[in-house]
């Protein structure tokens, strides 16, 4: 007799089946009741950002494309919880759904993948593949000599077209390659690429209304992880960004209970970049970050998201 409690909705990629087992094995550890091996069920879901790989997000909708059908098949009561990578998901949740649990947060940093351990050690115009606005920006920024070309797929796909030698490098988040096992690239320093909003942090979303569910939640969240994304994505509340929009955001926990939220815009060719921090107490962490939003706004005026 089948013992089955809690259907998990996840993409099907590698990376995101290995993020849903960490949630399945933390739950089994936290809930008594989800002990048993076949109370959880990991459904993988494919999402409208799974099935477009032919050209930028940003021109196919933006943010929200890895996570529309599996909040779909929450809201339809097909899965109980769904697990997404937290830079995947929009600032604000479909009514009736809510962000009920994170894991503890990897090392958000991204990781260079070429011949060299540095982006200024890069030949002349070398060709670095990234389908991410933020990173193309970035490193324009620092290197306008480079070519920057689309380059989607999962780790897997990206690592052999490098290895054919489609492009001279790429950066790929740190975290998901070492849920993956894998050791490859160099970190890259945060003060040459920072993160994503919400890189590194895996979150698990339900249905607002189910008590159950919520509760199981409660058993693994990581406070400090939920407390740096609140920072970020106040921070990106207030600046409206999208796949469309270059924006960075990494937040920290200090000593004493204190936060260090670091923020940027840019413009996606890397002709203007606007850089911001904050520091206060963590409890602060909506406040900071929609402070560092507003003052981003601000200095960047209303023509710096007219691209």
């Amino acid at each position: 007799m089948s013992s089955l409690l809690l259907r998990l909705g996840t993409r099907g990629s590698k990376l995101a089946l290995a993020q849903a087992r960490l949630v399945r094995d933390a739950l089994a550890g936290a809930v008594p009741a989800l002990a048993a091996p076949d109370a959880i069920e990991i459904i993988a879901i494919r999402t409208t950002g799974d099935v477009i790989q032919d050209r930028p997000l940003a021109e196919a909708g933006g943010k929200g494309l890895f996570v529309k059908e599996i909040e779909e098949a929450l809201l339809a009561r097909r899965i109980d919880g769904a697990v997404h990578s937290m830079k995947d998901m929009p600032t604000a949740q479909p009514p009736g759904l809510v962000i009920a649990a994170f894991l503890p947060r990897e090392d958000a940093r991204d990781v260079l993948i070429a011949g060299v351990d540095r982006i200024d050690d890069l030949k002349q115009g070398a060709v670095v593949g990234t389908s991410a606005l933020r990173r193309k920006a970035q490193l324009l920024h620092r290197r306008p000599d480079l070519q920057i070309v689309n380059f989607r797929g999962n780790v897997d796909t990206r690592l052999v077209k490098l290895a054919a030698g489609t492009v001279d490098a790429t950066l790929l988040a740190l975290a998901g390659l070492k849920r993956l096992g894998l050791a490859v690239g160099t970190p890259v320093p945060e003060d040459e690429i920072l993160p994503a909003v919400g890189q590194g942090a895996v979150c698990v979303e339900c249905r607002a209304d189910d008590e159950r569910m919520r509760g199981w939640l409660a058993a693994i969240d990581h406070a400090p992880t939920a407390n740096r994304v609140a920072a970020e994505h106040a921070m990106l509340a207030v600046l409206d960004g999208s796949c469309r929009t270059p924006i960075a955001g990494h937040a920290v926990l200090e000593e004493a209970g204190m936060l260090h939220l670091r923020g940027l815009i840019a413009k996606p060719d890397g002709s203007d970049l606007i850089a911001t921090e904050r520091r206060g107490p963590s409890s602060d962490a909506g406040r900071l970050g929609h402070d560092a939003g507003e003052e981003l706004r601000r200095r960047g005026g209303p023509g710096f998201f007219s691209f």
